[in-house]
């Protein structure tokens, strides 16, 4: 009968435990958006309802499965047991299948993203003239977007700001006097809202997340090849 190949088991273990490591990688970076100050408040759907870190509580999802199976993987490979192979290579495919439907909806409603992120945006312009507590931790996190990327307001300019003005306009104050800038109020603040700045924001994240998805799936089709063999020459010992 035919023997494990020694090659095939080790670069097993080692893929594996490199796709453990990419399962922590992807778990901790999704948390980070997700608990991150900044990001919660400028992307808080105020009343609509709707939330923007669907994709990222999947992103929290698919890290910890990625984590269980490169542990499975490991395991499976070293103790040359079927069992864990098999495991292996179902939650795998289940994960690829997952990924590529992701990837389809993701394509068919890519203007109903945009279209919620834009509802987003507009619903949370009220919070810049209001005055209760949700109002002001909103107010300061885009005040530190302001300052970042050099923009006043979200849609409308600094008139968003409303009564608010005179409290939050120095996150706005352009020191130059060139087309960029424009007079509000007495100040010399920055023309352009910040929702284009947010938008392009996203959109690189979003291009981010794809890289991945796309790295991974390489990845992914590697193991279900190596848990495979393995699983055969397991069988033919």
């Amino acid at each position: 009968m035919a023997g494990v190949s020694g090659c095939i088991k080790y670069s097993m273990f080692i893929f594996n435990f490199l796709f453990w490591l990419c399962g922590i990688l992807i778990l901790a970076v999704a948390i980070w958006v997700r608990l991150s100050k900044d990001g919660q408040e400028i992307l808080s759907p105020g009343d609509s309802g709707t939330s923007p870190y669907i994709a990222v509580n999947i992103l929290i999802a698919v890290g910890s499965i990625i984590m269980i199976l490169g542990f499975l993987g490991c395991c499976g490979a070293v103790r040359e047991s079927r069992c864990m192979l098999l495991l292996f290579f179902i939650g795998l495919l289940l994960i690829l299948l997952l990924q590529v439907a992701a990837g389809i909806l993701g394509a068919t409603f890519k203007s109903e993203s945009e279209r919620i992120l834009n509802e987003t945006l507009h619903e949370n312009i009220k919070l810049l003239s209001a005055a209760d507590e949700n109002a002001k931790a909103f107010q300061k996190a885009l005040t530190e977007f302001q300052n970042e990327f050099k923009c006043c307001g979200l849609v409308n300019g600094a008139a968003d700001w409303g009564n608010n003005f005179q409290e939050n306009y120095k996150s706005c104050e352009c020191s130059s006097l060139s087309d960029s800038c424009v007079m509000y109020d007495g100040k010399n603040v920055y023309k352009q809202p910040c929702i284009s700045l947010i938008k392009e924001v996203v959109a690189k994240h979003i291009l981010i997340v794809i890289g991945i998805a796309f790295g991974l799936a390489v990845i992914e089709i590697l193991g279900l090849v190596f848990s495979m063999v393995l699983y055969c020459q397991i069988g033919n010992k």
